[in-house]
């Protein structure tokens, strides 16, 4: 397939949230039951988010944190079926690990199922140390201020 009409973009204003949920439910088990408005905050609290476009079709999404400099993950990354192969994965996130929020961070995180082979090829390396995950995040009581007695609340802006 000749790919040079392929588009990236890494404007977040440009995600068509309708598109992104389909693509999710084709191409992506584990984010399949994701709604609207929950994948809009996702996109509002990343950066960068990065699309691959074959015309007015959305065929690729992923998206990452950052802190900037520390520590970064890869979140969400998938090509649908029809474009896999091609190449366009490696480059969307060879997009994503480009991108000024990304590019001098020192680890770069992400979390895979059954794609460890596509990441080793970009240069990511198996960490076994580093797995742990919390699932269903209690409700935790904000820290006091300091000078505070406990209990006490922050105020914030």
């Amino acid at each position: 397939m000749d790919c040079s009409h392929i588009r990236f973009c890494d404007r977040k204003s440009d995600v068509d949230l309708e598109q992104l949920k389909t693509l999710f439910e084709i191409a992506a088990f584990w984010a399949r039951e994701r709604d609207f408005d929950d994948l809009a905050v996702a996109i509002a609290n990343s950066e960068p988010v990065v699309t691959v476009w074959d015309g007015k079709s959305q065929i690729g999404f992923a998206r990452a944190t950052s802190d900037g400099m520390y520590r970064a993950c890869i979140w969400d990354v998938v090509i649908h079926p029809d474009y896999q192969g091609l190449g366009l994965g490696r480059k969307m996130v060879e997009t994503v690990l480009s991108h000024p929020r990304m590019s001098r961070v020192e680890r770069v995180y992400l979390m895979t199922t059954h794609q460890q082979k596509f990441y080793e090829r970009i240069g990511f390396e198996e960490n076994p140390s580093t797995t742990m995950v919390l699932y269903n995040q209690p409700e935790f009581s904000p820290l006091a201020a300091v000078g505070s007695p406990v209990g006490a609340s922050i105020e914030s802006d």
